[in-house]
């Protein structure tokens, strides 16, 4: 089984920042690319940062200059660094990875269970 678990959501004032982590673990071989993404209510879930195993990097407009997204391979975890927070980031933030599991399934997405970040106005 794999799992991915994400942690470092919250409350936080317009113009403050959040760093979001999320933590594979269980039976994995490799993990590919890992993703953030996020679902504002009534909005389509949107990608906000996508990092590869190499370490290449892309963003969605909306976010470039104040997030970063960075990786841990040795911790099979990645991290979403979220500075100069606005009103409009509030949602539900979504990791994902493309996980190839030591045994069972062949190589696939896996989600986690998403975390709530609230900026304030």
């Amino acid at each position: 089984q794999v799992h991915l678990v994400e942690s470092g959501g919250g409350l936080v004032q317009a113009g403050g920042s959040l760093r979001l982590s999320c933590a594979a673990s269980g039976s994995i071989f490799s993990i590919n690319a890992m993703v953030w993404y996020r679902q504002a209510p009534g909005k389509q879930r949107e990608l906000v940062a996508r990092i590869t195993s190499g370490g290449s990097t892309t963003y969605a407009d909306s976010v470039k200059g104040r997030f970063t997204i960075s990786r841990d391979n040795a911790k099979n975890t990645v991290y979403l660094q979220m500075n100069s927070l606005k009103p409009e980031d509030t949602a539900v933030y979504y990791c994902a990875a493309l996980i190839s599991p030591l045994i069972g399934p062949p190589r696939g997405d896996y989600w986690g269970q998403g975390t709530q970040v609230t900026v304030s106005s």
